[in-house]
């Protein structure tokens, strides 16, 4: 959906719509829609500034980095953006401390779709999760923790350690 600047109305334009991406624009390359992105959202014009305050929802699915399995992830997010005009990024030098987190619209055009996609990648974790309990994937047989104890002795030494332990063993 693009917004032309020079038409948004004096109250302001309002959004109410489902954005449908592709995965491949997500920037976690495990991650997939589930739903469109539904957006609210208010399109305000103050000058030559573009005010666009919004909350977004969606269903993304991401595959755990600890035991590998799919699981979904619920976004919801917030967001309140000021767009100047490309003349003023020309003027950086002029632009107070507060105007360095804003951002420039092109061509009085604003790509509304390209600045959901980058909210929603915004609410992503580091390292995606399925709980901060998983206990991953057994290093011996492969099975999935959260499923169930697997008989596998795994005895872990911190290398750390060693030099301690082996000076405690010739004390004995």
């Amino acid at each position: 959906m693009i917004i032309d600047v020079d038409k948004i109305p004096k109250e302001g334009l309002s959004v109410s719509r489902d954005f449908e991406f592709l995965n491949a624009d997500l920037v976690e390359e495990n991650a997939e829609f589930l739903e469109p992105t539904h957006v609210e959202a208010v399109v305000r014009r103050l000058g030559q500034e573009v005010w666009i305050k919004g909350k977004l929802s969606a269903r993304v699915s991401f595959i755990c980095s600890r035991c590998l399995v799919p699981y979904e992830f619920p976004v919801e997010a917030s967001f309140d953006l000021v767009y100047l005009p490309e003349e003023m990024d020309l003027l950086k030098e002029e632009l107070d401390e507060d105007d360095i987190g804003r951002v420039f619209y092109h061509n009085n055009q604003i790509d509304l779709g390209e600045v959901i996609l980058e909210q929603v990648n915004l609410t992503f974790p580091l390292k995606p999760l399925c709980s901060e309990e998983c206990g991953g994937i057994c290093a011996v047989c492969g099975q999935i923790r959260r499923q169930g104890n697997c008989a596998c002795l795994v005895k872990e030494e911190d290398p750390r350690l060693m030099k301690l332990k082996n000076f405690l063993r010739e004390k004995e």
